[in-house]
């Protein structure tokens, strides 16, 4: 990342919200930056939508629709790691890749600790 790049307010909201487990929400502003966007940086808006949203359906009970919508935000958020637009992608995916494995468990959408729910964090430049 460079040095210029800071998180861009769309994001910096979408961030605010998905770290409060609201994930619909987070995916009305994160849609809106995705698809303003002409460039490589879309996969990385996908990517965060991606997996609250997978979250918001485990939430709901339905493991499957969660299970394949963290493993299609975590493949698109993989090229962006460690960090790209002040989001550090590398602890991001590290939090979903250990959530999917805990909801992938027998009873894991029972058992699944919500305190460890993925966190978005943001760089800010100083």
């Amino acid at each position: 990342m460079s040095a210029s790049e800071t998180p861009p307010p769309l994001l910096v909201e979408g961030v605010r919200l998905f770290n409060r487990g609201r994930w619909f929400e987070a995916h009305e502003v994160l849609e809106q930056a995705w698809l303003s966007e002409r460039g490589e940086v879309r996969r990385l808006y996908q990517g965060l939508l991606q997996v609250g949203v997978g979250l918001h359906h485990a939430r709901r009970g339905n493991r499957r629709g969660a299970l394949s919508l963290l493993d299609r935000g975590i493949a698109r958020l993989t090229p962006f790691a460690p960090q790209r637009l002040g989001l550090d992608v590398a602890r991001l995916l590290e939090q979903a890749r250990a959530a999917r494995h805990d909801l992938s468990e027998p009873g894991g959408l029972d058992a699944f600790d919500w305190r460890r729910a993925p966190r978005a964090r943001l760089r800010r430049r100083r």
